[in-house]
């Protein structure tokens, strides 16, 4: 028998992804009243994903210009790093001064986690990786794929709606040295939960004394309290002096889902280092996908290098960051008025585009069948998917489930 012929017989059917999979489920769901809060899509207040002003008059202006479209370098746009890491480490940044950072153009956030997942294990193929319980589910996936045993550390108790602080810290204490810590920088996907000031304070220190590498994932910021806000941690080890791994996304700040702008962002103990890492990051990403696509990133490196662009983009994330507030607060007070089975006031707390609801992966289950209402079977809903037209239903529609 032909080995060609046979050569699929021995593939297995992969499952699907737990998040876009549920996108497809609610895409083939044919109810009217159906609201799909499971992917982490920013969506307005008539229930669509938004075109920024910025992003038009950004894209207007590139259209004018009739730039030939040639191979980008293998890195990327230059301006468009420069710009990624100015909103990571500020605008005085020492660490941008004296190059002891770099930042490479990445397709998306995803794409940043995977280059630099590939890199670590170049360098620390013995390394165990430690994610948040519960991340965001591609975590695991990418870093497994890269080669890394993943094992979790404690962060969310389910008891108390918050986090679970002294048995995260135990476990950051007891790991082995060189241990990869991937960390949410704000805004922590699926909980919305982030830990205070005081606390990071003290993820930080606990990760430098014990000689731990963290990789800091910031794919929403904008969305917890503003820009600069947001990047808080990302500065707070970048002032420790500890070399970190950055992902960082623009699909949300910029409503740019489609065109895959991201950025990896690496912080070292000098030039000469940075020069040789970026040397590396360079070879992966010519043997991956040789270089970066044009569109996005030029949309966005041109709302980041105008003034005028800038103060319109940073307004409208400013205006989808209190929609999402105004969202959640609704959400609590339309479930309280319907059920009295379970407080939510916990929820008010969360930040960002996610809530964890606390409901079991048998009520969402329910929610799914029997109303129409999306969710991830964690519990996880997006808030910034709620709107005037569907929020009723959705409260309604949790409160009946409760009651059950």
């Amino acid at each position: 028998m032909s080995i060609m012929k046979d050569i699929f017989k021995s593939v297995k059917l992969a499952p699907s992804d737990p998040i876009l999979g549920l996108n497809e489920k609610f895409n083939s769901d044919n109810r009217l009243n159906k609201v799909n809060l499971g992917v982490g899509v920013y969506y307005d207040k008539d229930g669509r994903i938004p075109l920024m002003e910025a992003v038009c008059k950004s894209e207007a202006f590139l259209a004018s210009k009739k730039l030939p479209r040639g191979y980008l370098p293998i890195d990327g746009i230059s301006n468009y790093n420069k710009n990624a890491m100015k909103l990571l480490f500020g605008e005085n940044s020492n660490k941008i001064e004296e190059g002891r950072a770099l930042t490479v153009q990445t397709l998306g956030g995803t794409g940043a986690l995977k280059i630099g997942a590939d890199f670590l294990y170049q360098l620390l193929p013995n390394s165990k990786v430690l994610i948040s319980n519960p991340s965001w589910e591609n975590h695991r996936a990418i870093f497994e794929k890269s080669g890394f045993l993943v094992d979790t550390y404690p962060y969310y108790d389910p008891a108390n709606n918050n986090i679970a602080f002294d048995r995260m810290l135990e476990s950051l204490n007891t790991t082995a040295s060189g241990t990869i810590v991937v960390l949410h920088a704000c805004c922590h996907n699926p909980t919305g939960i982030d830990p205070t000031v005081k606390q990071w304070r003290e993820i930080v220190e606990t990760i430098k004394e014990r000689n731990l590498i963290p990789f800091l994932d910031i794919a929403y910021q904008g969305f917890g309290d503003g820009l600069s806000e947001d990047a808080y941690v990302v500065r707070m080890f970048s002032d420790m002096d500890i070399p970190s791994f950055i992902s960082s996304s623009f699909s949300k700040s910029f409503a740019l889902y489609g065109e895959r702008v991201g950025a990896l962002t690496i912080t070292t103990n000098n030039r000469d280092e940075t020069n040789r890492a970026l040397s590396q990051i360079k070879r992966l990403i010519r043997s991956n996908y040789s270089n970066p696509p044009t569109h996005g990133a030029s949309i966005v490196n041109h709302v980041l290098s105008s003034d005028d662009l800038f103060e319109i983009w940073e307004n409208e994330l400013s205006d989808m960051r209190n929609r999402i507030k105004l969202m959640r607060k609704n959400l609590i007070n339309k479930i309280g008025k319907h059920s009295s089975k379970k407080d939510f006031s916990f929820v008010l707390d969360q930040r960002g585009m996610f809530s964890y609801s606390g409901l079991t992966s048998h009520q969402v289950d329910i929610l799914r069948e029997q109303y129409g209402i999306y969710a991830v079977s964690s519990g996880r809903i997006c808030v910034a998917a709620l709107n005037d037209n569907n929020i009723d239903l959705v409260a309604s529609s949790i409160s009946q489930v409760l009651d059950k």
